[in-house]
């Protein structure tokens, strides 16, 4: 018995380019088979006092569901504390409207800073879901500190699935995680994220600064993302390596380092599509980021109909992730002189690459003090197809674009200073239109 459609099926969104691979993105990944039969909680012994501590209970529902060939675990209505918790196949763990699964604090989580478990995790399953209109909270606060006292403290991740097919993530608000909210890894396959509100203070907030609490981290292939409402400290997406067919649209994005890519892209990056977005007070719009000992292919681009205010960086392309110098991580003072510095190296296995990027119908406003964006190759390495058309941007600094070849500036209006599309370059090749 199925209580989901099998397909949900998008329809193809069409983008012109002369320089990508296909003038279309298609993703239609598979919703989860899960029967219809319920498992509450409650009748396991779980109490949504706010006190009692629930992780026997609900794990012994989720095993009494699996035994019958799935099933939908629920959790009504109140707080229920809870440890780690393993999911199985045909599960789907909904939270019902009030329902809000509290992680154990730091002085009573399972293994502390030494060997923490993720909260909700699975490995190798199929057809498996967290849904509904409840909430999962992770009282972070005690343990972002550990992300720069203590090097060797370790922190949980909130939800980590890792080479699953066919998993959904619906409905529910995220907050506060130790770590990464979402960070779905391996092989994964036929992944939807859609409707999640994630929240935690941003990196840099002057009273209670999260870190590392990237919104969503997705690995695989056939990947939809679609209407979230996301702020956080870090990534508010990012995938790496071994990576392809992920459409991202209709989400919005505050406080965070946009949606990105990397840092390790060994293995690949291909046909990313981000459509009808906005960013508001987000670091960077989109990121792009490796270097020389973690890079792969990364290519088939497209950003689509993206709204930006007040970003601190619209677009950044760069593969010098972990250069050292100071002059080379300050990306916001870059000049050509320091670019065209930077020293070239063999060209390896493990050497980024980066082409076929379109960015059309992008408008953004950007930080005091900051550049219009930043597009920056290897010596050895350029990053080449870039096509800027309808790109509307006002900053403080002008566009860089160093070590990049066949960059296509159409119809477009990067407004600094220095004049209109008055581009800082060395070593580049862009036609201006």
């Amino acid at each position: 018995m199925i209580i989901l459609p099998k397909k949900y099926v998008l329809a193809w969104i069409s983008c012109w380019g002369l320089m990508t691979a296909s003038a279309q993105a298609e993703v239609n990944p598979a919703l989860p088979e899960i029967p219809p039969a319920i498992f509450w909680a409650t009748n396991f012994g779980a109490l949504g006092d706010g006190v009692a501590t629930n992780t026997e209970a609900i794990q012994s529902a989720i095993q009494a569901a699996s035994a019958r060939g799935g099933g939908i675990v629920k959790i009504p209505a109140g707080i229920f504390l809870c440890g780690p918790i393993q999911l199985a196949s045909k599960i789907n763990l909904r939270l019902e409207a009030g329902a809000l699964l509290r992680m154990l604090p730091l002085g009573k989580y399972p293994g502390g800073t030494v060997n923490p478990q993720t909260f909700i995790s699975g490995d190798k399953l199929h057809d498996l879901a967290i849904t509904g209109e409840g909430a999962i909270d992770g009282q972070g606060a005690a343990w972002w500190p550990f992300a720069k006292t203590a090097k060797d403290a370790k922190r949980p991740k909130m939800i980590s699935p890792s080479n699953c097919e066919r998993l959904l993530i619906e409905g529910i608000t995220l907050s506060n995680s130790p770590m990464f909210h979402i960070a779905i890894g391996g092989k994964c396959k036929d992944v939807i994220v859609r409707g999640v509100t994630i929240r935690a203070p941003a990196s840099d907030d002057p009273i209670l600064p999260s870190h590392n609490t990237d919104a969503c981290d997705v690995k695989g292939k056939n990947i939809l993302i679609a209407n979230c409402d996301v702020s956080v400290g870090d990534d508010n997406f990012t995938c790496g390596g071994n990576t392809s067919d992920v459409l991202i649209t209709n989400c919005t994005y505050g406080y965070g380092h946009g949606v990105s890519i990397g840092s390790y892209t060994s293995g690949g990056v291909s046909n990313i599509t981000v459509i009808n977005c906005t960013f508001n007070n987000t670091d960077a719009g989109i990121r792009i980021k490796t270097d020389r000992d973690r890079g792969g292919f990364v290519h088939d681009m497209k950003y689509l109909n993206l709204s930006m205010t007040n970003v601190g960086c619209p677009i950044l392309i760069y593969a010098s992730y972990m250069a050292k110098e100071k002059q080379f991580r300050d990306l916001t003072k870059l000049t050509p002189e320091i670019a065209a510095s930077y020293p070239a190296a063999p060209v390896g296995e493990r050497t980024p690459i980066y082409r076929d990027f379109v960015f059309s119908n992008l408008t953004a406003t950007v930080q005091k003090g900051r550049r219009a964006g930043l597009i920056w190759g290897l010596p050895e390495m350029n990053v080449t197809n870039v096509r800027l058309e309808n790109v509307n941007i006002s900053a403080d600094k002008p566009f860089g674009i160093f070590n990049a070849q066949n960059v296509q500036v159409v119809n477009a209006r990067i407004q600094s200073p220095s004049g209109s599309n008055k581009i800082s370059r060395t070593n580049s090749q862009i036609i201006i239109e």
